[in-house]
């Protein structure tokens, strides 16, 4: 099989070994979960449930006072009553509402899960309905809703279908154990895709070290009933590169299309969903089950047990007894949640799992680093390996000089966050930690001139004639 790849990226060391090839084990079930009531990309949510309920296994807790299409709920992930409804920090290091509810001994194994629905005979609509109603959202980092993403507008024809297995950050493995433990699912929850968009063309991209996987997921190909009568569904072998698993260098190695600047996937006519997110996708239909676990690595030198695990969301990893996971508390230097190219370093692990959490790395002095940043050199090195084709020291320059304009110009709004600059910098400069605080006032300016616009019309109104 042909091996695609795109330009530029780095190849790391993968450190994968110590979870690669493990089976996911359930987690034993926490005493408590803290959920967030906003987990997704879109409107927020507002809390369903009171200080003092009892809550069921699935049960909605939380949605948009009035549902629109940028709306997720969030469920309870376990039964129990819940005990605090309170601000407190989350993965993104900024603080919202969460949802604290203590495990219910007399409760377990209840479940308030939705009836099944039959993707093949329901629907367009309805299909749409379940995946929201089911709280849904892209698991691989971003957390987009999921029925927005399948139901683009008339005037971008979608022509692919990406199953997104490449997982090229170091140290997460729960994708690859998505592809060997649940192929048949992941199958299942792309044929429901398929039919939803009326797309004929699928692609179940993955990076060449798991090539070995081929054979078993072919099979799962011919078995699927539904696969032949919904379209084509090949698998596409990328080279292990980082950051192979960004959608939009998927796109390119896959198709040889490119997502133009400012663009989204759809409009390169792809849709791309992690192969967990379809997963959930097929359990949402067959099973009736939301968006209640999250399958996550959790490894790195400070975990004694490194293993990949299945969670209720909201778990603390501090809850779960040291016979299933335990931490090395004098090696324990840096705690991230994500992968160390793109996730975000976290004070403690008093943080609750949420719907995108793929990883909790835990790592050791040796393992990360704590310099102080230099003055820029102009080397070009971060040019040379953006896989965006960007030049970040020009971004950076017009940051540090107060210049949004020029920053977006150079291509601010089209950085991946991929973290390759910042790898690369010999200078230690947190080169991708700037952007992100660039994008955020970016839109905050924008939020100030759309406010400012807004005032400016409401004033031109007319007075209403007095009586």
């Amino acid at each position: 099989m042909a091996v695609s790849t795109f330009k530029r990226g780095l190849l790391l060391p993968t450190r994968k070994h110590a979870t690669e090839g493990t089976p996911v084990e359930l987690a034993p079930l926490p005493k408590q979960v803290v959920i967030p009531i906003n987990q997704h990309f879109g409107a927020p949510n507002k809390c369903l449930v009171n200080v003092g309920d009892h809550v069921r296994r699935g049960q909605k807790i939380a949605d948009a006072a009035a549902p629109g299409p940028m709306t997720v709920p969030v469920h309870a992930s376990i039964s129990g009553v819940v005990k605090k409804i309170e601000p407190r920090t989350q993965s993104n290091n900024t603080e919202g509402i969460c949802v604290t509810i203590e495990a219910d001994p007399d409760a377990a194994g209840g479940e308030e899960f939705l009836p099944p629905l039959d993707p093949f005979t329901c629907t367009k609509e309805e299909a749409l309905a379940r995946i929201r109603e089911a709280g849904i959202t892209g698991m691989g980092g971003a957390a987009f809703p999921c029925h927005v993403k399948l139901n683009p507008p008339p005037n971008k024809p979608i022509d692919f279908i990406i199953a997104d297995g490449a997982e090229c950050e170091p140290y997460l493995t729960t994708d690859e154990a998505v592809l060997t433990e649940k192929p048949n699912m992941l199958i299942l929850g792309l044929t429901i895709v398929m039919k939803i968009t009326g797309v004929k063309k699928a692609i179940i991209g993955m990076e060449d070290n798991k090539e070995k996987l081929i054979p078993m997921i072919e099979r799962e190909i011919r078995l699927n009933e539904q696969a032949a009568s919904v379209g084509e569904i090949s698998i596409g072998l990328c080279k292990t590169r980082y950051p192979q698993g960004g959608e939009k260098l998927l796109i390119t190695a896959l198709t040889g299309r490119e997502v133009p600047s400012g663009g989204l996937p759809m409009d390169a006519g792809c849709i791309v969903q992690n192969v967990g997110t379809l997963v959930a996708i097929a359990e949402a239909f067959t099973l009736g089950k939301p968006l209640v676990d999250r399958d996550l690595t959790v490894s790195g030198g400070a975990c004694k047990m490194p293993k990949n695990i299945r969670a209720p969301i909201g778990t603390l990893l501090t809850d779960l007894p040291p016979v299933f996971m335990e931490v090395d508390y004098d090696k324990l230097k840096k705690i991230l949640f994500g992968g160390p190219m793109m996730g975000n370093a976290v004070p403690n692990l008093n943080i609750p799992i949420q719907k995108n959490t793929s990883g909790i790395i835990l790592l050791t002095a040796a393992e990360t680093v704590a310099e102080l940043e230099g003055p820029c050199i102009r080397c070009g090195r971060c040019i040379r390996n953006c896989s965006a084709r960007l030049s970040p020291v020009i971004m950076n320059m017009a940051l540090e000089a107060g210049d949004l304009d020029e920053a977006v110009a150079a291509g601010l709004m089209d950085c991946i966050e991929c973290g390759s600059c910042t790898f690369m910098c010999p200078a230690r400069i947190k080169l991708v930690q700037r952007f992100r605080i660039g994008k955020q006032r970016l839109r905050i300016r924008q939020q100030a001139q759309q406010a400012a616009q807004a005032a400016k019309a409401a004033a031109a109104q007319p007075a209403p004639a007095k009586t």
